[in-house]
């Protein structure tokens, strides 16, 4: 039994374990990026995602008729094993590494081309009969074929965003339409405001999350245009003529993605203007979906010493030494991954602005953080849906007492009485710790007829209908 593979590159020869179906490249890359401990196969999509283009540029050799055939059909079947999941153990690269992915990239077409080797019936690292760099890596470059398995990726992962943050709309929107007679008093700046339903609240969060679902499409869109093709800086040197219309139509294929050429190549080799408009739509969505927590542990509060409007699930005990507590972990969890993505996406703005001339260095900093900021808010919308907004109840007896003892209902007398002296009722009624109605009745300026239509709660909550 062979107990040793030995394999050699521009720096010299190193021992791989015979185990492995990666090289000696990412046997080095390990060694010299030990940073986060984080390996490459912590992102799936990514895997997938470089298998894809492999398969695809194999695919565009067979019909160019650049490579021998059972080359790449041995290239094709390793790349489809890959992308159903197998030998996911071999992508061990940390995330973290310099070189624009290079190490990643070199990790793929080892580890294809050693399983590759296997399906020819030679032992792995015969390179002389399938090579990393010569044929699963050829007609490319790290350059053109990180970014677009980047993209790949990232389109994937905001695709399962977009489903995790319609299941949210819809948790949101089904409580909007519970609560649709629930009539309470609206605050601005934390004060007394005018009567609202708690329908409307949710109704207003889900419209939130759904107009974000929209700039998150968009940005995942744009995400179609890659540089395949164009090689290390987008002149496509070394490609074969007719492999960029080629390889693109058949990664098309492969991903079920409207995939499509950058219009300028080196533009789309050193810009990066795609994961910034997605890091920053993703942004956006976590500012708000923060404050759409803030707001339910705000509404939450008490139960006997803050707002108490609603009632949130309760699904763990919430302190140590209080008994009875019980806390809103769950939108203080999604609150957390919110702040996460608020510092990925300032990491991300760093690393674009970083990048010179004809190549960003630093793309493997912005896929880790971006591939984490899409599934981590995935799961905060599915927890959020599922553990605490669809049992969300209505504190209904206090909603209503808070609406009727509020000096804010004077507002509804303006129409008739004016501001002078509808302000007038209001500072009576903080004083007196009396309602507006039975002030405004006392005044005699309106019939017990007239108070009862401009203070009706659907009125006034829905002054359309």
């Amino acid at each position: 039994m062979n107990v040793r593979r030995e394999e050699s590159d521009l720096i010299g020869s190193r021992d791989v374990p015979p185990d492995v179906y990666f090289g000696i490249h990412t046997v080095r890359a390990r060694e010299n990026f030990p940073l986060t401990g984080v390996p490459l196969s912590a992102h799936p999509e990514l895997v997938r995602a470089l298998a894809s283009v492999k398969e695809a540029a194999a695919l565009a050799h067979r019909e160019l008729e650049t490579l021998p055939a059972a080359r790449t059909q041995a290239i094709v079947a390793a790349c489809r094993e890959i992308r159903a999941g197998g030998l996911r153990d071999q992508f061990v690269v940390d995330v973290f590494q310099g070189g624009a992915g290079t190490s990643s990239n070199m990790n793929v077409n080892e580890v294809i081309a050693n399983r590759g080797l296997e399906l020819l019936s030679h032992p792995r690292g015969a390179y002389e009969y399938l090579h990393p760099n010569d044929d699963v890596n050829r007609g490319q470059s790290t350059n053109d074929v990180y970014p677009t398995a980047v993209k790949l990726a990232l389109r994937d992962a905001a695709g399962r965003l977009l489903d995790g943050m319609s299941v949210l709309a819809n948790a949101l929107t089904d409580r909007g339409g519970a609560f649709a007679k629930t009539y309470k008093l609206g605050r601005t700046q934390l004060q007394d405001a005018v009567p609202m339903t708690l329908g409307h609240e949710f109704d207003a969060f889900a419209l939130t999350v759904r107009d974000d679902a929209v700039l998150v499409q968009r940005a995942a869109e744009a995400l179609c245009e890659v540089n395949l093709g164009g090689t290390a800086i987008g002149t496509g040197l070394n490609a074969d003529p007719g492999f960029g219309r080629a390889v693109i139509v058949h990664l098309a294929d492969v991903t079920g993605a409207p995939v499509h050429q950058a219009r300028d190549l080196i533009e789309s080799t050193q810009g990066v203007g795609a994961f910034l408009q997605l890091s920053g739509a993703v942004r956006q969505f976590a500012l708000r979906l923060s404050k759409i927590c803030n707001d339910l542990r705000l509404l939450g509060s008490g139960p006997t010493a803050g707002l108490g409007e609603i009632r949130l699930p309760a699904l763990q005990a919430g302190s140590s030494i209080m008994p009875g507590k019980v806390n809103p972990v769950v939108p203080e969890a999604v609150n957390q991954v919110c702040f996460d993505v608020f510092g990925a996406d300032a990491a991300v703005s760093m690393a674009a602005q970083a990048g010179q001339l004809q190549l960003n260095a630093f793309e493997p900093l912005i896929a880790h953080l971006l591939l984490n900021s899409l599934n981590r808010l995935d799961s905060a919308c599915r927890l959020l849906a599922e553990r605490c907004v669809l049992g969300i109840e209505a504190n209904e007896g206090h909603l209503r007492e808070l609406v009727e003892r509020s000096p804010g209902l004077a507002t509804a007398l303006n129409p008739v009485l004016g501001y002078q002296r509808t302000t007038d009722l209001a500072r009576r009624s903080l004083l007196a710790g009396r309602s507006v109605r039975e002030l405004a009745g006392e005044s005699g300026l309106l019939t017990d007829e007239q108070i009862d239509e401009l203070l009706d709660p659907q009125r006034l909550a829905r002054p359309e209908l």
